[in-house]
């Protein structure tokens, strides 16, 4: 056995314990300073959203008052008809379709083609903006209908409090990331990273990892958003 197979085999017993995670921290020191920073942000932001989310089941699992029927609240009347929810699944719809488009510019950005990926990143803004103005619609035709943070027509005061504080910050989170994406498409398509201009979050020359970054916030958006559709609007 020559020495380069020497290195490969793994220790036994403790030392093979060390030596998993020596090669933990080997590979977490590979990871850049931004997206490590994100990482760190998206955890952060994970431990407030899961609070938020874990208050909204303890007050409507603990109060007395019936909890409005959520297909009721959020019917809209199209015709003579109402529909269930159809706002609500027209919305999701978008916002997990982003997430398509801004896999797809993450992977362009690694292939440094600008102009797909700025498109893309674009495109990926442009859901996140159509799901936000259809989240105003939403507020708007509740409020009109009375819904208010200490009560509404149908049942529990609670109701009102959580459903703005809960969409409201994470539409807020979605609002901040089309703002960026456009910000960042802006930067690709004029080919900042290419020429590696002076500015905001202009990296080294030929590195396009904002893209990547930009992706792991998206993505984070998308799947809290998956989680207030199933216990706020399903439940």
């Amino acid at each position: 056995m020559n020495k380069v197979q020497e290195a490969i085999v793994r220790p036994s017993g403790w030392r093979g314990i060390v030596a998993d995670w020596s090669g933990d921290q080997r590979a977490f020191k590979n990871v850049s300073w931004g997206k490590a920073m994100m990482w760190i942000f998206l955890l952060s932001d994970t431990f407030i959203f899961g609070l938020f989310l874990l208050s909204y089941m303890t007050v409507r699992m603990s109060t007395i008052v019936p909890w409005p029927n959520p297909s009721e609240v959020f019917a809209l009347t199209i015709g003579d008809r109402k529909m269930p929810l159809i706002l609500i699944a027209i919305m999701t719809f978008i916002l997990i379709s982003s997430s398509g488009t801004m896999a797809m510019a993450v992977n362009f950005g690694y292939r440094r083609d600008r102009v797909k990926t700025a498109v893309l990143m674009l495109l990926t803004a442009a859901l996140g903006a159509t799901f936000v103005g259809m989240q105003a619609f939403e507020w708007t035709k509740l409020i009109v209908e009375g819904v208010r943070p200490w009560g509404n027509p149908w049942g529990a005061p609670q109701f009102g409090s959580s459903f703005f504080l809960i969409t409201g910050f994470h539409g807020t989170h979605v609002s901040i990331g089309v703002i960026f994406l456009a910000i960042i498409a802006r930067k690709v398509l004029r080919g900042d990273f290419d020429r590696e201009r002076r500015g905001f979050f202009t990296s080294r020359k030929g590195n396009y990892e904002i893209v990547e970054i930009m992706g792991l916030y998206w993505h984070f958006v998308d799947l809290v958003w998956v989680f207030i559709f199933a216990l706020f609007y399903l439940w």
